[in-house]
């Protein structure tokens, strides 16, 4: 997982210098002894100087007033103020001819003059490089929408074609759409563009409208795709698009079947996205297409603890990975933004009651939805001192930490408390995140999003271990020995957990356990290279308390 070993490349590439007007101006003009450094040694007098004629002189000052002049104009900034600095003051009606020690003097102001103006022209060129640099920049981090294909809901999924609703991520909706081609996931992020207007009806149930985004909404989260391509657990990105338009009735049924499952679950639960029937011809959306990560863990049946070892190991080695590579957080972990599919046909372990558990379900993870993740760059650009930082900022949604209506919910009061102390103490109530960017008592500054705080990957594994231990649906005997076996690990990442405890700092602390358990082999970790374990250490030793 060494940064060093990848050999994926990213970066910007090599850019002809640019030439200005000033230098197509500059390489005109002729070349005199005006630079004024330095003159030359004179000439031997062969003969006694003579007076210039009338004739010479007007030539002369004719020349040096054109030469002026196109100085002036080869200069980028042209304040009044400069002028006054840089050029030599003339008689009014600009006849007369300086006499000797005079054009002395004049020679060396101009050559100040032509000196000046090359120290601004590259002054104000490597302001322009700057800027241009930076603009690139932008357009490289936020791909246009005018320059993305534009589809209708009948291309993404034709007659004969399947489409399913399989989670709501943040900011998203998420489907599976299965072709001749393959099978796809594709999240469905609404721009700004109207929709009809809820039906009396729709306002009675309470459904409540997902806000359309901006595409800057949607930079960071591909970025940060672009980032994780590599890394074994996440999502693969194909490519994204525009897709406007009504929708056809298969997307309509799909999400009202999702909606019916949603609230089997969970009967208290809100419609928080607009149904299809909604859609009108400008409606429109980003679409970003994902390769086929399998179903979603709430819709999957736990029936063999072979199956609860490998989501919670695979899980903390993608994650502890991630941490490694891009100081990655995914802020966001719950049984939505978990896939599973089935990759090989299941094996029995060696030994059912200890020793390596890890690898015999047959199944493999997928991560999800990076809407509120955080992570760094892993290839900064030579150009800018440090490297670049995307990260959500969950302060300009402060309904995210006061809500209730499910048992993530409490896992984003962890973490904003986790910021706010910067160690493990009691979450706060719904009704004291309130405030956005308090001060932490323990920096004295505001709380803010961009640090890299790696325990909010521990609290969502631990939010993950209750989960699986929770919908266990195999024999009870199974899990039971499966909660004894990890007791100290579960102590270990239980928020709650009494003082003397220490808590894991991060993902790569959990595989470190794990593997000294003899859970995971060695082998099963180093072959994506480099080290999983971070920098070691415990939450409570790093801020010198014991829990």
């Amino acid at each position: 997982m060494s940064r060093t070993t990848t050999v994926r490349k990213y970066g910007k590439s090599t850019r002809k210098p640019k030439q200005t007007a000033a230098d197509d101006l500059f390489a005109q003009l002729p070349r005199t002894p005006v630079k004024g450094a330095s003159k030359p040694d004179p000439e031997p007098e062969l003969e006694p100087a003579r007076e210039p004629s009338l004739d010479l002189k007007a030539a002369l000052e004719d020349e040096i007033t054109e030469l002026e002049a196109q100085l002036q104009a080869a200069r980028l900034d042209d304040t009044p103020a400069e002028k006054d600095k840089t050029e030599a003051p003339r008689p009014e009606d600009g006849s007369s001819c300086p006499d000797s020690s005079e054009d002395s003097q004049g020679t060396a102001t101009q050559g100040q003059v032509l000196e000046d103006s090359a120290q601004d022209d590259c002054h104000h060129e490597a302001e322009d490089d700057a800027d241009q640099l930076e603009e690139e920049d932008k357009e490289q981090e936020e791909s246009s929408i005018d320059s993305l294909r534009v589809l209708s809901w009948t291309d993404v999924c034709a007659s004969g074609d399947g489409i399913e609703k399989i989670a709501e991520a943040s900011f998203a909706e998420v489907y599976r759409v299965t072709n001749a081609h393959g099978t796809s996931i594709i999240k469905v992020v609404r721009l700004e563009s109207p929709i009809k207007a809820q039906t009396k009806a729709q306002a009675r149930s309470g459904l409540v409208d997902e806000e359309p985004h901006a595409e800057a909404a949607m930079a960071g989260e591909l970025r940060i795709s672009e980032w994780l391509a590599d890394v074994p657990g996440f999502v693969v990105y194909k490519e994204q698009y525009v897709v406007e338009g009504r929708a056809p009735r298969a997307l309509l049924e799909t999400h009202q079947a999702f909606q019916r499952r949603a609230k089997r679950r969970d009967p208290d639960r809100l419609q928080f996205y607009p149904s299809p029937s909604r859609y009108l011809e400008e409606t429109r959306f980003l679409v970003v297409e994902l390769g086929d990560a399998g179903v979603a863990l709430e819709d999957f049946e736990l029936t063999t603890v072979s199956q609860v070892w490998d989501i919670f190991l695979h899980t903390a080695l993608a994650l502890a990975r991630a941490e490694d590579m891009i100081e990655f957080e995914h802020r966001d972990l719950h049984e939505g933004n978990l896939c599973i599919r089935r990759v090989r046909p299941p094996t029995t372990p060696p030994h059912p009651q200890a020793g390596l558990q890890f690898g015999h379900s047959g199944l493999d993870i997928t991560i999800l939805d990076y809407g509120l993740s955080r992570a760094t760059d892993p290839f900064p650009s030579p150009t800018t001192p440090e490297a670049e930082v995307v990260a959500y900022d969950l302060e300009t949604d402060l309904l995210l930490f006061q809500s209730t209506h499910a048992a993530q919910c409490r896992v984003y009061r962890q973490m904003r408390t986790f910021l706010l102390h910067h160690d493990r103490v009691r979450s706060l109530p719904a009704e004291q995140h309130t405030t956005p960017y308090p001060v932490s008592p323990a920096t004295g500054e505001p709380i803010s999003w961009r640090g890299h705080f790696p325990y909010t990957n521990v609290l969502w594994l631990a939010y993950l271990y209750g989960y699986l231990v929770e919908n266990f649906k195999g024999p009870r005997a199974e899990v039971k020995r499966f909660v004894r076996e990890t007791g100290e690990l579960r102590a270990h990442l239980d928020p709650g957990a009494p003082r003397g405890v220490l808590s894991f700092p991060g993902a790569g602390e959990v595989v470190r356990f794990a593997v000294e358990a003899g859970w995971v082999e060695e082998g099963q970790v180093v072959d994506a290279g480099g080290g999983w374990g971070g920098e070691g250490g415990w939450v409570g030793e790093r801020n010198g308390v014991e829990g």
